[in-house]
């Protein structure tokens, strides 16, 4: 049975980790590198490093911090921001990336997801949607939720994942750092709409929350968490733990 992925998330502004609430109101965390030394070492699965500000501040991902946090863990990392070409997918990629992370570039150039996943196939290709409700809608966010596209999410996700994104992380923008638990519903709608492997992202703030995720949606594959992880509210060991006694497969 494949085991559910429990996945710290360093989103990096300035060359450090920062957390906000519903997108806004940034406070620093800590140095990127330590951050994921530490997780690396203490049970996560996986890491998602993205540069929050590159596509809003219209330049390239930073690399020097990158190629050093790259260095300093031993799971798998997904990186994002300021995605917009395939050469920014093969420069991050060198760094030291295993997967790549497209948002805003793909909205701008629908053409990349396919481009990128024919060069480096569909398993690197990470499609990661910010999503709000707008009048009951699911509407498409870009530029670290800032613009609302008018794009409805689930089509944009089905037309992606059919143009080879092997992956999709599911931001919901209404319950980001809020920590009342994973925006369900709108999880629901993107499992039912793909095969891909879907990642839950927004709204975890205690061991239940994930144990109701994956009861609730055995098609989630992994839950994506930050401020509860930087400040020690949840260990990963504990969380991993009570998913294992939950009868959830997990990796100890």
């Amino acid at each position: 049975m494949i085991t559910k992925r429990i996945i710290p998330c360093l989103d990096v502004k300035d060359g450090r980790v920062v957390k906000g609430v519903n997108f806004e109101g940034l406070h620093d965390v800590s140095s990127p590198v330590s951050l994921a030394k530490y997780y690396s070492d203490n049970g996560a699965d996986e890491l998602v490093f993205y540069d929050i500000t590159a596509s809003s501040d219209g330049r390239r991902l930073f690399t020097d911090i990158l190629c050093e946090t790259a260095k300093s863990v031993f799971i798998p990392l997904t990186v994002g921001g300021g995605i917009n070409s395939v050469a920014d997918f093969d420069r991050v990629l060198k760094c030291g990336a295993d997967k790549v992370s497209v948002n805003s570039g793909a909205i701008r150039n629908p053409a990349l997801i396919a481009e990128a996943a024919k060069l480096y196939g569909d398993q690197c290709v990470v499609l990661s949607v910010d999503i709000k409700r707008v009048d009951g809608v699911f509407r498409v966010f870009a530029k670290g939720g800032r613009e609302n596209t008018g794009l409805e999410a689930i089509e944009w996700i089905k037309r992606c994942v059919d143009n080879g994104a092997g992956e999709v992380v599911v931001n919901s923008i209404d319950t980001d750092g809020i920590k009342q638990g994973f925006d369900l519903p709108m999880l629901k709608a993107v499992c039912d709409a793909v095969s891909v492997p879907v990642i839950a992202s927004g709204g975890a703030g205690k061991i239940e929350d994930f144990i109701t995720l994956f009861h609730t949606l055995p098609k989630v594959d992994a839950g994506l968490a930050a401020s509860i992880f930087h400040f020690g509210e949840v260990s990963i060991r504990d969380l991993k733990q009570h998913m294992a006694d939950s009868a959830i497969p997990t990796r100890l």
